[in-house]
């Protein structure tokens, strides 16, 4: 069933982070899964955890450094299949509009 996990993997340096985090969002091209990233983080979908594990394992490999800090929230809807974005689609169904502000 549909796994979805919100992915945060970061070195722990006082300069940019953007040419590391880079690394670990690269390495997950290297999996079956989707992803997109967010200023926070990236939100990964795997058809399976063993998936999805393995792809946050390489992400969090990927980044060079003496520390590197990961942290990984997962659902992990076990009877249903369910996308990130329908996720987001209820939400915003509840909201009557889009969940985001315009700039």
């Amino acid at each position: 069933m549909t796994v979805i996990a919100l992915l945060s993997v970061a070195p722990v340096i006082e300069d940019s982070m953007a040419g590391e985090v880079a690394k670990a969002v690269d390495a997950l091209d290297d999996h079956d899964v989707r992803y997109e990233t967010n200023p926070m983080g990236t939100v990964i979908e795997a058809a399976d955890i063993d998936t999805l594990l393995a792809a946050v394992g390489d992400a969090h490999k990927a980044v060079d450094g003496d520390r590197v800090s990961t942290v990984l929230k997962i659902d992990h809807k076990r009877d249903t299949d369910q996308a990130a974005a329908e996720k987001v689609e209820a939400v915003e169904s509840e909201l009557g509009r889009p969940a985001k502000t315009e700039e």
